[in-house]
């Protein structure tokens, strides 16, 4: 069967050419990285439609580069997620792999199940139900992957004419414009004063949640040097701590899975004035007595109270050094 499935579910490696999806990229460096990240995020993505068990399939994405690890289990799961909806003869794949090999990149891979939803309408006509399967505080990366996905294929419709798509509502918008700020470090090449731009055109009610996701962009994929990353805090203007918590979100989802990065210790320096592990320590802090779901749901009062701690421990006066604060 994972013959078939692989032939009637592979993506092209092109897709993931810079040149193919018209991004803004300037600097081959970056253009490198970026499809770099895309490819890996393919390699898990064709390893787990060749239908391996769990012990296989995280044998298959470990041999991957460390650094590089956590975009083939968050492909893995897009696949995986599919297969669950389309050939329901062994459903639970996504949660059997959730449960054991994945269980590091549990971040990661709820973003892949969005990637899955975002393929498949009958999915997305019930978004509710869908992220009701999923992690009671996390599900919600869920929508932060479809936000990215329409941002990296549909970047005209989503970034320029910020176009959501329908049956997108109430704090599930929200998290989907946290994906989609992912995808502006994508879309316009990691650039600060084009990601700026482009979030300036936004209605203002959606541009925190945008520099959030910009800010795990950063953290996580990397790509660009201490310079441009000081101008793209500059750029953040009243929005730095919200690119803090991203970058937060981004150096926790590397810890939990061993994976760290100097890129990642570099900008938790720059946007959350502090080095990678105590940012994690932060998100953790955050967690604590945090109330059931209500009138806010949990996960966004997890990042409020991120955002708030950064604000109120005055990090933007910090000046790093080499791009790390203690």
């Amino acid at each position: 069967m994972g013959w078939l499935t692989n032939r009637l579910l592979s993506i092209p490696v092109d897709e993931t050419r810079v040149s193919r999806r018209g991004f803004h990229v300037q600097d081959a460096a970056v253009a490198a990285r970026l499809e770099s990240i895309g490819q890996n995020f393919l390699r898990g993505y064709h390893a787990a439609l060749q239908d391996q068990n769990n012990a296989a399939l995280g044998r298959s994405l470990r041999a991957i580069d460390n650094e590089l690890q956590g975009f083939a289990f968050e492909g893995a799961a897009m696949a995986l997620t599919l297969l669950d909806y389309l050939l329901p003869v062994k459903l639970g794949r996504f949660h059997r792999f959730l449960n054991t090999e994945g269980a590091p990149h549990i971040y990661m891979l709820h973003v892949g199940a969005g990637w899955a939803m975002a393929r498949l309408p009958w999915l997305r006509w019930r978004v509710s139900s869908f992220i009701a399967t999923l992690d009671p505080l996390v599900r919600w990366l869920a929508l932060d992957g479809y936000g990215f996905h329409q941002g990296y294929f549909h970047w005209p419709e989503s970034v320029r004419r910020h176009a959501v798509p329908r049956g997108i509502a109430g704090y599930a918008r929200r998290a989907f414009d946290q994906g989609l700020g992912r995808s502006l470090w994508f879309v316009e090449g990691a650039d600060a004063a084009r990601i700026a731009a482009a979030i300036a055109a936004f209605t203002e009610s959606r541009r925190a949640d945008l520099w959030s996701g910009v800010g795990l962009a950063c953290a996580y994929a990397g790509g660009r040097d201490l310079a441009h990353l000081e101008l793209l805090r500059e750029a953040a203007g009243p929005y730095v701590a919200q690119a803090a918590q991203g970058a937060a979100f981004g150096a926790k989802a590397r810890e939990r899975a061993g994976k760290p990065a100097a890129h990642t210790e570099m900008a938790c320096g720059v946007l959350c004035g502090r080095s990678a592990k105590t940012a994690a320590a932060i998100t953790d802090a955050a967690l604590r007595d945090l109330p059931p779901d209500g009138v806010e749901h949990r996960y966004e009062i997890w990042r409020q109270r991120i955002q708030e701690s950064f604000q109120e421990q005055s990090i933007l006066a910090c000046q790093p050094l080499g791009g790390v604060c203690k």
